[in-house]
Formats: structure tokens, C-alpha cells, sequence
């Protein structure tokens, strides 16, 4: 669906009514003769914009520099580590100063302590008290996110890692899960996202906050519970059975896995079960995760053809391979990355070679990715007026690298407080198909006000960004320049008429600023 100017046009005239837009023009002025940009063309920059969560000055010389191809090259090789103020800053949230094992017991315990209790107003105080360490961990593990999606130089891999933690998505509300939902991100996803289909799936499969979420640590012999079986399946691998990836599986084969991931749960005492010596060779546990044969199905398995024969916890590495070996399961992947890059209808060409690279590959995501950003396809698209509508994550934070370009804010709050209200919350999905790709999601006029209303908190200065978490505030910073390098070298030469001409008419920068930021083209990638 192409974006138009009339979408946005009523929110530009809410702001007029309000008085916001003057009679003077603000901000304007000559690009930089020694431009960083001054060889890249719009669809260049508009490639950027894919790449990462948005262009800044840096990112933007680096392309220069070395052309697509090899900026691709470096950030799919770039490492999962942190550097310089974005690793000090993580290292001081609290969720660096534990992992989810030791977080997760210590719970554990707490609970214990507080069922003890004979004092009921103790007891309510005490509930209270754990609830708001979860809550603060919840906010940290969002903190971190953000820092690194808004200052980190390996773009790409941030960007993979929302996308990923979309795909494999987990709600941070259910059981203990927001305990654990830092290393789940953190040691399962993030390391993975550029690396073999196969080794994510398998860290997946054996996540604390996975088997909790979908049901799988209640999973047992006897009393087994198809529910993470079936959306492994259908939401994680192959697609829809019958569907445009090709699947054919049965209910058959959706019972045969759950057989086969029987046994796969949590263990947060830091005892190993007590099992007979026949067993105990084949207990698995790291961390809280344990693999306990006590509770797992040892029959034979038949999935999707393949016998499977019973090995313990070598059985779910079989089964692993199967799903991501599975043509439809490169097909599924692959649509759903066109999808999220390059739109809502991605061409069935590029979706096809990036399925053939994903077989010919063996499940290698960077590969599949540079088939994609590398793609004619892709570079036709980038061209045209019908770029890739930004999702809530995407807008907010190529807004604020934007405007603080390098520069890190002192408060997140703002930031986590927006994706609430444009109805995409960091770890907030309840269902487990994850936020939705397409524009009619996101493109609401209900959504566009609130964006507007985001964007004149940005533009303006006022959004408390550089403020402490107990809102007082810190130095004053006033509101961003947006009329800067970056505009001239990526924005400016993309701006349509009727954002031209409203832009003429703000009486300040920072309604200068709210225009630019609310505007129909900073909607699109």
C-alpha cells in the first residue's frame, strides 16, 4: 500500500489549529560543500535507512567510504560486543550484574521466604517488593535494547535481533519469564542473528523463556502439551500447513513433536533430579534449563517422515534439523525477511533466490540477507515512492538517531513509553505470532496523531530524554538541530512538495523539527 501526504495531512493541520505552524521559515540553508553524501543517490540512502535503524552522519560517511556491498560485508561481520560508552552504560544496568539463572533463583527463593510468612501485611509487602524487581529488570532488559538499537555500530545485528525476538517471540508478562528474558535476548538471540538458521532454532528450543511462554516445561510423558509443538511449526519453521510456504504437515506430526520435546522444562532449585542409573547418563541441564528423561516420551517418533529413535535429548536435535532443513521452512523465512525489509508484498523473485540461498547455504542468515540487500529487487523499490512503511520500533528510533545524532539520551523511559502507546510495547505481545510487518498495522489515523504528537516532543526538546529517571532534570539540551548535515546529505533531496511547503511555514526550529518528523516520507524507510 503506498503511504500519501493526505494521510498525514489532517495531523500537520491539528498542529496549525494549535498554533504550531508560523509564517517564517527556519533551519534552511546550503548543504555542506565537503557533504559526506555528496556521491550517494536518494535510493542509497534510502538503503541505509533498511540496513540500520536509521542513517546518522556516521553511518552515512562509512557508506560513502565503502559503497553497499562492502558496508553489508561489515556489518554482517560486525561482533556481537558492546564498545565505549554503549558498554559502559549496559554494564551499569542492573541485568549485567546477574544472569537469568541467578535472578531466577533467587526468586525462587524469595517466594519460598514470603509463602512462609504468617503476616498477611508483610506478606503483601514483601509480593509487592518482588514485583517491582521484576519490573525494574523488565526495564533494563528494555534499556538495553534500545541503547543498542539507537548507538551501536553493528546496526544490522540489532536490527536482526528485534526482528528475530519478533519471530520468536516471548510475552514478558507470563510466569517468570521477565527474569529470564534478558539472556534470553542476550545469550540465545543476539549471538545467532546473523549466524546459521539451525543454531538459533536449537537455542530457541531450549530456552528457559521459550518452554515457559509455550507451555513445554508442563510438558511430560503421559500429559503432553501440544502447544509449543504446533507453533515451533507453524510460526517458528515451516509456515501454515497447506500455506504459501509450501508445508504439508499433519495434527500426526504436530503430536510427534510434542513427543519428542517432552522432558525439555526448567530446573530453578539448582538440584538435579533424583533419576535411576539408566537415566542419569542422559540428563541434560545449563543453567535452569534441564532435559530430564524422567519426563520424556522414549517411544519411537515418526516427524514429517523421518523416524526418529528414542535417544534423549538427541531427539530434539534431530528434530531441529529436520524443521530447519525443511524447503518450506527457507521459504517461510525468507518471505517473512522480504516482508519485513522490503514490503508488505515482497516480489516473489527475490523471495525465491533467497529461499534457494538459504538451501544452498544450509540455513546461513547472512547469506539470505545479502541476497536481499543486494538485491535489484530491493534497489527498485528504495527507488520508488512505495518504500517499506516504518513500524512503531523503526519510527521511534530512526527519529531519535536523527536528532540526537551520537549523542545518548540520559532517560529511556520516553522512548519504552511511546512504543506502549503506538501499541508495540519491547516484549508486550501477548499472542505468540509476534507484532505484525504490514503497514495497515501501524498506518491508523489514531497512530498518525500519536506519531505527531511523538514527533513534537522530539522536535521540541521537551521529551525528557535528558532527564534523570525520577524526572528531574539534567543539563538543559534545548531542542535538536534537525536542519543539520544529515538532512541535507539523506532527507532533503527526498521531500515531496506539500512537505516542502509546510516546512516553510513553521516560526521555529522545533516546529521546523516536528514537520520534518511527522512528515509521510520519515514514515518510509
Amino acid at each position: 500500500m503506498t503511504f500519501s501526504f493526505s494521510r498525514v495531512m489532517p495531523v500537520l493541520l491539528l498542529a496549525a489549529a494549535a498554533g504550531l505552524l508560523g509564517a517564517c521559515a527556519q533551519g534552511g540553508g546550503a548543504p555542506d560543500s565537503g557533504s559526506a553524501a555528496a556521491s550517494l543517490k536518494p535510493a542509497d540512502l534510502h538503503w541505509l535507512n533498511t540496513v540500520t535503524f536509521g542513517a546518522n552522519q556516521a553511518s552515512i560517511e562509512r557508506l560513502r567510504k565503502l559503497g553497499r556491498e562492502r558496508y553489508l560485508d561489515e556489518q554482517l561481520k560486525a561482533p556481537a560486543t558492546d564498545a565505549g560508552e554503549l558498554a559502559a552504560t549496559i554494564g551499569a544496568l542492573s541485568i549485567a550484574q546477574q544472569s537469568g539463572e541467578q535472578r531466577l533463583r533467587s526468586v525462587r527463593a524469595e517466594q519460598q521466604r514470603i509463602n512462609t510468612l504468617t503476616d498477611d501485611d508483610e506478606k503483601q509487602k514483601a509480593r509487592d517488593a518482588l514485583n517491582r524487581g521484576g519490573n525494574e529488570v523488565l526495564l533494563d532488559t528494555s534499556r538495553r535494547h534500545l541503547l543498542r538499537a539507537l548507538y551501536s555500530k553493528a546496526q544490522l545485528r540489532e536490527q536482526m535481533t528485534w526482528f528475530w525476538m519478533n519471530h520468536f517471540s516471548v510475552y514478558s508478562g507470563k510466569g517468570s519469564i521477565r527474569w529470564v528474558l534478558a539472556d534470553y535476548e542476550d545469550k540465545a538471540i543476539r549471538p545467532r542473528a546473523l549466524g546459521k538458521f539451525r543454531d538459533l532454532l536449537m537455542a530457541t528450543v531450549t530456552a528457559p523463556a521459550m518452554l515457559e511462554y509455550l507451555d513445554n516445561a508442563q510438558s511430560a510423558v503421559n500429559r503432553i502439551n501440544e502447544n509449543y509443538a504446533r507453533e515451533l511449526m507453524e510460526l517458528h519453521t515451516l509456515g501454515v500447513s497447506g500455506g504459501a510456504s509450501g508445508s504439508r504437515y499433519s495434527q500426526q506430526d504436530v503430536q510427534e513433536l510434542a513427543r519428542v520435546l517432552t522432558g525439555l522444562g526448567i530446573n530453578a532449585s539448582g538440584q538435579p533430579p533424583k533419576l535411576p542409573p539408566q537415566k542419569q547418563a542422559l540428563y541434560r541441564a545449563d543453567g535452569v534449563f534441564e532435559f530430564n528423561p524422567a519426563r520424556h516420551d522414549s517411544g519411537p517418533k515418526t516427524l514429517l517422515g523421518h523416524r526418529i529413535e528414542p535417544t534423549g535429548f538427541h531427539e530434539v536435535e534431530q528434530a531441529v534439523d529436520i524443521l530447519s532443513r525443511e524447503p518450506a521452512t527457507a521459504r517461510f523465512i525468507s518471505y517473512k525477511l522480504a516482508a519485513h525489509f522490503v514490503g508488505d508484498a515482497p516480489p516473489p523473485s527475490l523471495v525465491n533466490r533467497m529461499a534457494a540461498t538459504f538451501v544452498q547455504s544450509d540455513g546461513d542468515i547472512a547469506a539470505v540477507l545479502r541476497t536481499l540487500f543486494l538485491s535489484p529487487e530491493l534497489n527498485a523499490t528504495l527507488a520508488s515512492g512505495n518504500r517499506k512503511f516504518k513500524d512503531p520500533m523503526q519510527f521511534v528510533a530512526s527519529s531519535l538517531r536523527l536528532a540526537y545524532d551520537g549523542r545518548m539520551v540520559a532517560n529511556l523511559r520516553p522512548a519504552i513509553g511511546w512504543l506502549n502507546q503506538l501499541g508495540e510495547p519491547l516484549y508486550g505481545r501477548i499472542t505468540p505470532d509476534g507484532f505484525p510487518a504490514a503497514e495497515s498495522a501501524w498506518a491508523s489515523s489514531g497512530q498518525m496523531v500519536k506519531r505527531f504528537e511523538i514527533a513534537r516532543a522530539i522536535g521540541s526538546g521537551q521529551a525528557g530524554l535528558f532527564s534523570t529517571d525520577d524526572g528531574k532534570p539534567a543539563e538543559r539540551t534545548g531542542f535538536p538541530q534537525l536542519s543539520n548535515r544529515v538532512f541535507f546529505d539523506s532527507i532533503e533531496p527526498t521531500l515531496g512538495p506539500a512537505t516542502r511547503a509546510a516546512m516553510t511555514q513553521a516560526a521555529s526550529q522545533a516546529e521546523w523539527n516536528t514537520i520534518l518528523l511527522s512528515s509521510p516520507e520519515w514514515m518510509q524507510e
